[in-house]
């Protein structure tokens, strides 16, 4: 019972800040640029990047394929360390929030494993 509760709780907020993520890429997308040149990294892929963080979650939140959910987890996984060594880098104080997606998708996959065999 704990699993579940910690399974869905984990990916429920995870999908929350996910999709705060993408409703920035898109709607903020001034202060998303400003933070990408930041990082040094090219602005061409913020639009990219929210598309992919869509289809991620369709994938978490689907039994399509136990492969591409393997392949969201993944890249959800990679996304969180390099955004938060990105904002640790520049020293913004912005790193909390790859912090926690980062511990949700652990959790999240962890506990998937066990509830959603």
């Amino acid at each position: 019972m704990l699993q579940k509760i910690l399974y869905w709780g984990a990916t429920s907020l995870f999908t929350l800040l996910m999709l705060f993520s993408v409703y920035n890429y898109f709607f903020n997308h001034e202060a998303i640029t400003a933070a990408f040149e930041s990082f040094g990294y090219p602005t061409y892929l913020i639009y990219p990047l929210a598309v992919a963080k869509l289809l991620g979650l369709v994938a978490l939140w689907s039994n399509i394929s136990k492969w591409l959910k393997e392949w969201a987890y993944a890249g959800f996984f990679f996304n969180a360390i390099l955004a938060f060594f990105a904002h640790y880098m520049v020293s913004d104080g912005q790193q909390m929030g790859a912090l926690l997606a980062f511990i949700f998708v652990l959790i999240s996959y962890f506990t998937g494993k066990a509830v959603r065999p």
